[in-house]
């Protein structure tokens, strides 16, 4: 496929397990040692987590990326990072709890180019297992505890910060959950929705980390912003990869997120901003596939759109420059990132460790 890095301005492609492998392998080794700590009848249960999590075996699985976050704030603050694992964990959990919930919701049957939970084992224990997820994230908070150098004030803090963000991602995924039923979607309120689904966990991770790191209040505002917008521009330019781009095989657009009618920046823009004729046209394409409030399409409904309106929505997005705009705003998210990083007070072997995730994050 063609690089969303190169569409919107991102240098040189960074291969997260290669850089990263030491801070990987003991997070997922955490992970693992939380998982391991349940025994008895029900572990099939904990088998299809790990399942969910690429755990159970060497295979595709997800990059980790905010625990990554959360790990490199700590560790540009205090120069070290075990401490701080368990924190790790936890965020990758909680962020895999909502995926579980998510691919339910959403009927996505394939992640990481395998089955999802619910497509194998069902939905019934599939949102049981996503259930469990939560609370597992939980749990290896808790074991900061045992770690030296921890206020308990600061790890109810950070508790608190943990519950919060869990509340924020439920109302995204409410906002684009409701979007599926609307034509009429404005992007404040698409910001909003990415605000709380994408960019409040990764604020969140790095908040973390430098919660656990220091005291000083303006320091950790400032890690908090730099993981939201850089949390705005990678949904972004995930929106622009969903639309855009060209499969390997065709050479054509794959546009995923256009055939799924997904409600993503440059069409809720062009539903705002192109002119009047193609506005009534874009109504027109994705009020055929709205879903009811039970989530659910009329039976005689096709909710994969037809190639010819895929086509037509593209030309639709390109003239209207939404894809211009969508480029532009997810370039703007990553300069106000980058530029925040670069003001944090750390050392700069340790900016350039975090400056390589956000081209990573963006390419990925």
């Amino acid at each position: 496929m063609t690089s969303v890095a190169r569409q919107v301005g991102y240098a040189v492609p960074v291969d997260i397990r290669a850089e990263f492998s030491e801070l990987l392998a003991d997070i997922e080794a955490e992970m693992q040692s939380v998982l391991a700590e349940r025994d008895g009848h029900t572990r099939p249960l904990y088998e299809m987590l790990a399942y969910h999590l690429g755990l159970d075996a060497d295979r595709a699985r997800g990059k980790r990326i905010r625990p990554l976050l959360g790990l490199l704030a700590y560790q540009s603050l205090s120069g070290k990072y075990r401490e701080a694992l368990p924190g790790a964990a936890a965020v990758e959990l909680g962020h895999n709890f909502s995926l579980v919930h998510d691919d339910i919701e959403d009927g996505d049957r394939e992640r990481h180019h395998r089955p999802t939970l619910w497509a194998v084992w069902g939905i019934p224990l599939a949102i049981n297992a996503g259930d469990a997820m939560f609370a597992l994230s939980r749990l290896a908070l808790y074991r900061l505890m045992d770690a030296e150098g921890f206020e308990e004030r600061k790890l109810l803090d950070l508790m608190r910060i943990y519950d919060e963000t869990c509340l924020a991602l439920t109302e995204g995924q409410y906002l684009d959950i409701t979007f599926e039923q609307r034509v009429d979607v404005s992007v404040d309120e698409y910001m909003e929705m990415i605000g709380k689904k994408t960019a409040a966990l990764l604020a969140a991770a790095v908040q973390a980390g430098a919660l656990l790191a220091t005291g000083d209040q303006g320091t950790i505002e400032a890690y908090r912003q730099f993981g939201y917008d850089l949390g705005l521009a990678f949904q972004m330019a995930d929106d622009v990869k969903g639309t855009f781009w060209e499969s390997e095989d065709s050479g054509k657009p794959s546009a995923g997120d256009v055939r799924r009618r997904k409600k993503t920046l440059p069409l809720v823009w062009a539903l705002q901003n192109a002119a009047p004729a193609d506005v009534d046209r874009l109504r027109d394409i994705y009020r055929t596939g709205l879903r009811a409030t039970d989530g659910l399409p009329a039976p005689d409904v096709e909710t994969v759109m037809a190639p010819d309106e895929v086509d037509e929505v593209l030309a639709i997005l390109d003239r209207s420059g939404a894809r211009a705009h969508a480029e532009g705003e997810a370039r703007r998210y990553r300069d106000r990132a980058l530029a925040e990083l670069a003001a944090l007070p750390i050392p700069d072997e340790r900016r350039i460790e975090l400056e390589d995730l956000v081209q990573a994050i963006i390419r990925a």
